[in-house]
């Protein structure tokens, strides 16, 4: 270390001295001053800028979340240029008035309009120095009531929430009976007729298993497999309804209300449930039956 006059002034009286100090990249210039009529030296200051490991900077972070939306005024999740009305899209803009940059958020899934979701997982990359817990209370703070995150983590790198989820479950309602359950109407379908769930529940046994479900995809035209795997189908019926529960791989654009819109033909003894294997082999649409409504299905869990 050497130590050199810098400055001297009369009127000020003191006396400014500068030496370097550190060894390669943590060599930095440092200055001090030395008042003489008070006899005191200051604290050496930094002249330099300090070496790159020693700037304090903000963090890149993938933040996952867990999130419930009630989608009934809702385009769907993925945001449109022509609405603001998506779940997506509200994020996204959260996320810009936090950080002034543009925020892609990876869904688990592309719900539609009018679906509902009680565990939809998402990511996004930011650079901040908050904590996953303070990002969800600031975006929460800005959501509208009918969509809350639940839950925020820090999640490694290179996780993404749509390539890594390895299966998910949908709910689908139905109420069915003459007695109205008009609490829950909007989350299902308003059948009013009784189904026969366990006609439903022989043909949904055809649907367990691999599977090519061409037959039950709106999606036209696509290089895309239509190959799922379908890993269990429950039907529940109790005083005011049906729950149907599906869980698999992936699904198919459409592919679960389609399934519904089958099975509640088999329940109304439009079709038999031994019509299911001939369906998946007609490798076309117009093979199957009716799309239910929206508004009863619900992504319930996504799985990694």
């Amino acid at each position: 270390m050497h130590i050199v006059p810098f400055a001297y002034s009369r009127g000020c009286a003191y006396t400014l001295f500068c030496f370097f100090y550190g060894k390669g990249s943590k060599n930095r210039l440092y200055c001090f001053y030395t008042a003489a009529k008070k006899n005191e030296t200051k604290k050496p200051f930094p002249i330099s800028p300090p070496a790159a490991d020693e700037r304090k900077s903000t963090m890149n972070k993938n933040i996952a979340i867990l999130l419930q939306y009630d989608g009934t005024r809702y385009k769907g999740w993925q945001k449109q240029g022509n609405t603001a009305d998506t779940i997506q899209g509200k994020l996204e803009n959260i996320l810009f008035r936090l950080t002034g940059t543009e925020t892609e958020v990876h869904g688990s899934g592309r719900t539609d309009a009018g679906v509902h979701a009680a565990g939809q997982c998402a990511n996004f990359h930011i650079n901040t120095d908050m904590s996953a817990e303070e990002i969800m209370d600031y975006i929460n703070e800005y959501l509208p009531e009918d969509i809350g995150v639940i839950k925020a983590w820090e999640a490694a790198p290179r996780f993404h929430s749509r390539l890594n989820a390895v299966k998910k479950t949908y709910r689908y309602r139905i109420q069915t009976g003459r007695v109205p359950d008009v609490l829950n109407a909007r989350y299902a379908w308003v059948h009013k007729e009784s189904l026969d769930a366990n006609a439903m529940k022989q043909a949904a046994s055809y649907l367990i298993g691999t599977h090519d479900f061409k037959s039950f995809t709106d999606l036209k035209k696509s290089k895309k497999s239509t190959v799922r795997t379908i890993e269990s189908i429950d039907i529940v019926s109790d005083s005011l309804g049906i729950t149907i529960d599906i869980t698999g791989n992936s699904f198919l654009y459409h592919m679960v209300r389609i399934i519904v819109g089958v099975l509640v033909e088999v329940g109304e003894g439009m079709r038999s449930p031994e019509d299911m294997p001939n369906m998946m082999s007609a490798y076309t649409r117009a093979a199957t039956g009716i799309l239910a409504p929206a508004k009863g299905l619900m992504l319930m869990s996504v799985f990694y």
